[in-house]
Parts: C-alpha cells; structure tokens; sequence
C-alpha cells in the first residue's frame, strides 16, 4: 500500500537548487553602491536571499503576502491554555477586520494578509488520549497548504492562530529532539505556574502514548501536530518548487519547518526564521536546526507578527539595492586599490 505521505516526500527530498548567479548579480551591483562593501552587514544578504530563491537577478518584494493558518486542538481539553477554544476563531475575525496587530502592520508596510482558516469547529484529537490527525487528514492537510499560495506571491510569510498550538508544538519538538514536557513548554498565551505545569504533563503523557508510533517526522506529525502546523508545512514545500523565498514566524511556525529540516536539511533552505520568541523552546530548536534568526524582540504572539516585520526589513534591504546611488551617479570617489 502506497503511503499518503510519498509525494510530500518526494518533494522535500528533491527541491530546486538555489540561483547563484542571482546572487553573484546582487554582489556586483552593490559593490558599486554608495557605501564600503558589506556596511549594510545582513540587509545585504536579504538581498542576495531573494535573488538566490527566486532565480531573479533584479529580486522583487511586489506582491508578498503574510499567510496565517488556523486550527483548533483537542489538546486544551487538558486546561493547557489561558484562553477558550473559541478564541481562535474570534481572532480569525479579528484579522480579517483590521484589529490585530499582524493586521496593522500588515496595512502600514502594504503586505498582503490572508487567513486560512482549517475546519475550527472540528478540533483535532486530544494527544494525550488519541492521535492528532490520521495519516490521510494530515498528508490532505499539507496538500491544502500547499495550495493555499497559488497567487504567487514573491515573498510568503507564515504564521498562525491556535489555542493550544503551543503545547502541540513542543511535543513535536521533544519527539524530535528529545527532551520531556518541561524543557520545551512555555507560558503561551499567559498561563500560570499550574497551568505550565499541566502543559508539560500533556507533552509527558502524548509522548508516552505515541511513542512507538513516532517513527519518522510525518508520523511525529500526524500524531501530535495540528492541521495550521501540516498546512505551513505544505506552504514551506509548495514556495520551494515555485521559488518563493519564506519568513517563518515564531515558535508554532517554527515546528512546522522542523519537521520539512526532519526529513531533509536541505529542503528549508529558501526559508528565514523572522525572530527569536519568548517561548523557551524556540532557540532551542533553532539551534537544532542550526538556523539563526534575524530579530530578537521577545515577541510571543504569534499570528505572523514578527514574519511580518521581518518582511518590512526584507523590503528596506530591497529599496535600498534598487535605489541607492552607484558611485559613478553620484560622482563619488570609489575605495582605493
């Protein structure tokens, strides 16, 4: 019998190769920018990134779009969170009516926002009693994410919204990297000690029951993940084979490109982590993948806020390529040989 999983695996095993001469492009020109070489330290590689990812030596940042994908979780049947199931879909609502703060940068920096919502009214299991998703609804879950970027945007930003997402989370980042309950948990959206507590309990006990069926990173996936997780995961895959260079946003994001590094290293190169969250786990698993991050702000918030702002300085970089004066234009004296 064919595994659900084959083509997904298929393609992270076989993505494109980056466009070096892109970038060798990007190098020339800025060294005939108004400025020493290498005085705008990483703006200038954001530059060279989308140059290598999108195959295009004149990169573009003119249709990038800020992708948050929602889900529901059986998981916080266990009092892991400070807030309601129902707030996720609230937040959904929230989004799309201009009232979160993803949504008001999104609207000052003219990023394009759009909300995946994924079957909220239909949580997924409780991974400490059942597995999350069935290997079929998880391997569909990824092919909708992967989808969902049809409108080809240059640049792609993934977030999400999920109460509970937190906990599922770092159970995928303990499957994958060891570790109990207590070493990837945090607050999330607030929890208190007791509440932290029982975060790390549910991480104990889903590792625990799935153990033996934690076999390989989609199984880690399916059993203890969540549909906006297996959605990112799709969109990760999907801008490979269309050369869309990714932000990826904070911790919950972060475990969807975790899983994709799971089965090939490789296959998120086109990715960058916007920035370091306060959740205690995120560095860590960082440095697991040995990705750094591009900002440290203490943002915990999710919802593709620090994606987003990441995108704002991915544009900065852009203009200031484009727009700079060459030194031949602006009649200034070039380095000494």
């Amino acid at each position: 019998m064919t595994s659900p999983y084959a083509d997904i695996i298929d393609l992270l095993k076989l993505p494109p190769d980056g466009d070096e001469a892109a970038v060798a492009a990007v190098r020339a020109r800025d060294l005939t920018l108004t400025k020493p070489p290498g005085s705008l330290g990483k703006l200038e590689g954001l530059v060279e990134f989308l140059a290598r990812w999108q195959g295009k030596a004149a990169p573009t940042v003119a249709d990038p779009m800020v992708a948050i994908f929602a889900g529901n979780h059986g998981v916080t049947d266990e009092g892991i969170s400070a807030y309601p199931r129902a707030v996720t879909a609230q937040m959904v609502a929230n989004f799309t009516n201009g009232g979160a703060a993803v949504s008001q940068i999104c609207a000052m920096h003219e990023l394009n926002l759009r909300v995946f919502e994924l079957a909220l009214e239909l949580p997924t299991g409780n991974i400490t009693r059942e597995p999350a998703l069935d290997d079929k609804m998880c391997a569909a879950t990824i092919a909708y994410g992967m989808e969902a970027i049809a409108g080809n945007p240059d640049l792609l930003c993934v977030g999400e919204m999920g109460i509970g997402n937190t906990t599922v989370a770092a159970a995928i980042f303990a499957a994958l990297y060891g570790g109990s309950g207590a070493d990837w948990v945090g607050r999330g959206t607030g929890v208190d000690d007791a509440g932290l507590a029982r975060k790390a309990a549910a991480v104990d006990a889903a590792l625990a029951l799935h153990r033996d069926a934690l076999i390989d990173p989609l199984a880690i996936l399916a059993r203890l993940g969540g549909r906006e997780i297996a959605a990112i995961l799709g969109a990760i895959i999907s801008t490979r084979h269309q050369h869309v260079p990714v932000i990826v946003d904070g911790f919950v994001a972060t475990a969807a490109a975790a899983i994709a590094h799971a089965v090939n290293p490789a296959a998120i190169d086109h990715c960058i982590f916007a920035h370091v969250s306060a959740e205690q786990g995120h560095q860590r698993a960082l440095a697991a993948m040995g990705k750094p991050a591009l900002l440290q702000l203490d943002l915990c918030l999710g919802e593709g806020s620090g994606a987003a702002l990441a995108a704002v300085l991915v544009k900065t970089a852009l203009h200031l390529h484009n727009n700079m004066a060459t030194f031949a234009e602006a009649r200034v004296s070039g380095k000494i040989d």
